[in-house]
């Protein structure tokens, strides 16, 4: 069951809200369950938080710079196609 809760936000708050939830295609109420359920949830229910202080050695400023680790820790490399390409026969017809 749903009960209603008021909520008085400041102008800036307000704007951040309405901004965020538009760019999401959400209405205020929903985005405002949404972060009531993220910061309310334990630690234990979410998968990614576990892993949260599991590695060591980490750079401090990984989460900010993400794309830019990520580029130079994985090269993807694109080596010959397995078995090179032949040249196809061309097929007889039979009539």
């Amino acid at each position: 069951m749903r009960r209603p809760l008021q909520v008085y936000l400041d102008d800036a708050d307000l704007a951040r809200l309405e901004t965020w939830a538009r760019e999401r295609g959400w209405t205020k109420s929903c985005a405002v369950r949404l972060a009531v359920r993220t910061l309310t949830r334990p630690v234990a229910d979410d998968p990614v938080l576990e892993l949260s202080g599991m590695f060591e050695g980490l750079p401090p400023d990984l989460s900010d710079h993400f794309d830019r680790y990520l580029n130079q820790t994985y090269v993807a490399e694109h080596g010959p196609a397995y078995g090179g390409r032949r040249a196809r026969a061309k097929s007889r017809l039979r009539r």
